[in-house]
């Protein structure tokens, strides 16, 4: 009973704010073009650097983690490779949508209350190279013309860069400075959650039986890679729970962001995305449920 009810503490703040989202957007049809740009641009940048950075945050202690991740996403990349060929679905599709979780608007509220704030630095990390991974080889996998000067020259990946590096240094602005950049930053997980609602308006029933395998592929794979990988890094406690839950997590709504741009089957990568979205609400409290 009390791991039911730790686990109903973490998930019913968060799919309440996604359903905020969902009646919002249903009900008004907001244009959150420049929403998402203002939380893609300043609040993630933000967030991101002032948890890397923060004197508590020490990068030393979460290298198995951030290895763990690192394999994790690999690990599934193959999978869904295989998965590809066996159902004859196309790789540049499926692949990177099973790769990469949603491990910003959803993961990083889900570990804040989970895990609270003492290791919620080690899943910006976490939400940090899972960004490097995206916008590098993630966007080769998409399109073989893919670009990545650009993205990776983004304020997210420059926030990302500094963090780090802060984090290996010890330099970092003044407290007074950083308390500000952390207030501005904590805003964006509310916000992507409510974002990541409205999004959900646009999961149609033709898209069901479309996305079903991607949606499906995205948590299993993660939860077939993710035990052997908690064995060989004997992870424990906190971190072993956060690998856990970033491995159940459903796709990244970026790779649809990319799979327009590069016109690699964007309806199909939007089912998949807002249907593995939409599923959410069984995997993710079964990593939880697992992990803590």
């Amino acid at each position: 009973m009390d791991l039911l009810s730790r686990i109903a503490q973490v998930i019913v703040p968060v799919f309440l704010i996604v359903a905020i989202g969902w009646f919002y957007g249903r009900r008004a049809r907001p244009d959150m073009t420049v929403f998402n740009r203002i939380t893609l641009d300043v609040l993630s940048p933000l967030l991101v650097y002032a948890a890397l950075a923060d004197r508590s945050f020490r990068l030393q202690d979460h290298g198995p983690l951030l290895l763990g991740g690192t394999l994790l996403m690999l690990g599934c990349g193959l999978l869904a490779w295989v998965v590809a060929r066996a159902f004859r679905a196309q790789p540049r599709s499926l692949v990177p949508v099973v790769m990469f979780t949603n491990c910003g608007n959803m993961g990083l509220p889900l570990a804040l209350l989970a895990f609270g704030p003492e290791h919620f630095g080690a899943a910006v990390a976490l939400f940090s190279i899972s960004n490097l991974l995206h916008f590098s080889l993630g966007m080769r996998i998409t399109s073989a013309h893919a670009a990545t000067r650009e993205l990776l020259l983004s304020p997210l990946m420059l926030a990302t860069a500094l963090g780090f590096a802060s984090a290996l240094t010890g330099l970092r602005p003044p407290a007074m400075l950083l308390t500000g950049m952390k207030m501005l930053g904590d805003a964006m997980l509310p916000l992507m959650l409510f974002s990541l609602g409205v999004r959900l308006i646009a999961l149609t029933r033709s898209g069901l039986a479309l996305g079903l395998l991607g949606a499906l592929a995205r948590p299993l794979a993660g939860l077939a890679v993710v035990w052997p990988l908690v064995w060989l890094l004997d992870l424990q406690g906190a971190a072993r729970g956060q690998l856990v839950l970033f491995a159940v997590l459903p796709p990244a709504v970026m790779q649809f962001l990319l799979a327009e741009r590069y016109r690699q089957e964007p309806e199909k990568v939007a089912a998949m995305i807002l249907l593995g979205n939409a599923l959410s609400v069984l995997f993710v409290p079964l990593g939880l449920a697992l992990g803590l």
